[in-house]
Formats: C-alpha cells, structure tokens, sequence
C-alpha cells in the first residue's frame, strides 16, 4: 500500500481522528442554570472561581499542563450530570483534581492525599475527599480519559508546524516552538476559567484559539484554518463565533513566559552623554581612599587582574565577565571619584555587554 502522506502528517491525522471520536463520545454540553438560591445551586461564577483556584493550586505543585486540564474537564462533566450545593464546590474541584493527578501524572510526582488537602487548604480532609472521589467516579461510569482541549491545540500546533515550520519560526520572534505552545497553553487556561466559553467544545475551542494566533502570524492563515476545518468537519460559522468568544475573553489576559523562561541579550542604545556606562557596569570593589584632585589611568595590557570584590557569588560571576575584558589601545582612562567608586568610560561606537532580558511575547 502508497501513502501519499509523510509519515508525521498521517501520525497527526490518526491522532486527531481519535481524539475527535472520543470527544464525541464522552462530551456533554455543561449549561450552567441562573440559581435560584444561592445556598443550593452553583452559579457560573462561583465555577469560575473554583476553577481559577485549581489553578493556583496546580501552579504550586507543578505538575503538567495536561493534569489541569483533564481536572476541569472532570468537574465539567460531573457538574453538568448532577445539581451539587455550592458549600460543596471546593471538595468537587479538589477530588476531580486528584483524579487528573492519579490518571495524568508519574507515580513519583504524585502528592499525598494528606498533602494535597493541606497545601490546597480545600477545608476537606482526606476521607471526605476520598468519598467524593468515588461518587465522581459513579456519576462518570469510571471513564476519566476525554480528549481535552489542551490535547486538540497540541495536535494543531504540531500540524501547523509540520507545514509552515520555516515561517513561523521567522515570525515568532525569538521563540522556539515549546515556548510558544507554553504562551498557548496559558491563553487556554484563561478561557477555561471563563463560563462564556462552557458549551464550547474542546476542538473548536483550541481551533478558535490557534486560528487567531496564526492570523497574527502567517499571511496566509485562511487556507490552514479551512484545511483544519475539513479535518473536523466544523461548519465556518461555529468557527466564527467561537473566535469572537475567544477573542473577547483574551481582551483581558497577558500572556507571560512560564518560570523557567530563557534569556536573550537585546543590544542597548549607545551612551549619548560621552559614553558613560550604565550604573549596572560600575564595580562594587571597595577602592583606597585616595585624594578628590588625583586621577589615575588603568593600565592597557593584554590581560588585567580582577580586583577582589567582596559581593554574592552569582553578582561575582558576572562582574568577571566584565573586568576581564581588556580596554583597547587608546581608551578612556578610569577616573575616581571623591565617592570611592571608579567610573568607566568608554567611546563612542563601543557595545557595553547589557543586561540580561526576558523573552517576551509581541
């Protein structure tokens, strides 16, 4: 048998029947109902809330992306299949959560129920979440694996890239892919803390999502999104609506780099007043008390001594960077002042090394 496909794209296809199959399968519109009484119906804000609290708690753990996701997906499905009391909200989340954490997460990285419940400080203890766990699991006939939207946008991304992979990587300033699918990945879980966006389902939803970052991105955008649009067989106008949503929601989110970002140097504008440095390249070396009329020259050599500088061993390492550095031939000399801290000049046209600056997304 000819395959016409290379083998990536007939990988990505495969994994997108399946998970557009299993979506059908397992995917119930969640509506959530205007309560009548605050005390025995669930509003979509105080959803909202729970979710945006699980969040945080995920962000402490640091566990995978994929583990929150699966988490609101499970309150979603359980919240949508019964009529639970708001008092009993944060034991819900929390359980689901423990759910994801078992199904999703390596044995190792696993939190202790004890843990759990004292670090989310959920107000439950461990068998009241243990009870919860097995009525979740009745209500979902113990079948926890959904496709989730976050496991769409990969497969988007992926495929995205498997065709505009030259491209993009012009266009995404300075990112690698892993760093733009994290940039993703933190616009999802702001739209799914929004209830406006609940009977969404999770391919359209990750389609609205990837489609607005490619009309950003690539001229000609339009022909991927109706190729990803044959593929899961979306009527265009879903599509549009799902845009706007999707676009009125991140109206109010900025995206940022996860914790481990990656630093890059931006070159900084040249010195206009003589070529002073700036403040960050002064040495911290305690000098000799010396008098205010005298000056003295640093010495132009192949190599200098670093003076012994009396600071915290990370600053320590960078200001060696800079002193090794050797002057050339005919530089300004360094001059002290009546403060005790030598000032270095430079000329015009010279590149001091600057300081480090996080990537951020434009």
């Amino acid at each position: 048998m000819k395959f016409t496909l290379p083998l990536e794209s007939r990988k990505l296809s495969s994994l997108l029947e399946k998970a557009v199959s299993r979506e059908a399968k397992l995917w119930k519109v969640y509506v959530p109902k205007k309560p009548t009484n605050q005390d025995t119906d669930i509003s979509p804000e105080k959803r909202d809330e729970a979710v945006r609290w699980l969040r945080d708690v995920h962000s402490q753990l640091k566990l995978y992306p994929e583990t929150l996701c699966l988490a609101i997906g499970i309150l979603d499905r359980f919240l949508s299949a019964i009529k639970a009391r708001p008092k009993y909200l944060r034991c819900i989340a929390i359980s689901c959560f423990f759910l994801a954490v078992k199904t999703s997460e390596e044995d190792e990285c696993i939190p202790s129920l004890r843990e759990l419940a004292s670090s989310s400080k959920c107000g439950c203890s461990p068998s009241e979440i243990l009870r919860m766990e097995r009525i979740v699991l009745d209500k979902l006939n113990w079948d926890l694996h959904s496709a989730t939207a976050l496991d769409f946008l990969y497969i988007f991304h992926a495929m995205v890239l498997s065709c505009k992979s030259g491209r993009l990587n012009m266009a995404l300033s300075g990112l690698n892919p892993s760093q733009h699918v994290a940039l993703l990945t933190q616009q999802l879980f702001h739209c799914l803390a929004h209830n406006a966006l609940l009977q969404v389902r999770g391919s359209l939803l990750a389609l609205g999502l990837i489609t607005l970052e490619l009309e950003k991105l690539c001229p000609d955008w339009l022909a991927l999104t109706v190729d990803l649009l044959h593929r899961l067989q979306i009527d265009s106008s879903q599509l549009i609506g799902c845009r706007e949503l999707v676009a009125r929601c991140l109206s109010t989110h900025t995206a940022s780099l996860p914790p481990n970002t990656v630093y890059i140097c931006h070159p900084l504008p040249e010195p206009r007043d003589g070529g002073v440095l700036p403040v960050w390249h002064f040495s911290a070396a305690p000098t000799a008390p010396s008098d205010p009329n005298t000056t003295r020259s640093c010495k132009s050599s192949g190599k200098r001594k670093v003076e012994h500088m009396e600071v915290d061993e990370y600053f320590d390492g960078i200001k060696r960077l800079y002193n090794e550095e050797s002057p050339q031939e005919g530089a300004p000399t360094c001059q002290a002042e009546t403060t005790g801290l030598p000032v270095m000049q430079q000329k015009a046209g010279s590149s001091p090394c600057p300081p480090l600056q996080p990537v951020r997304e434009t």
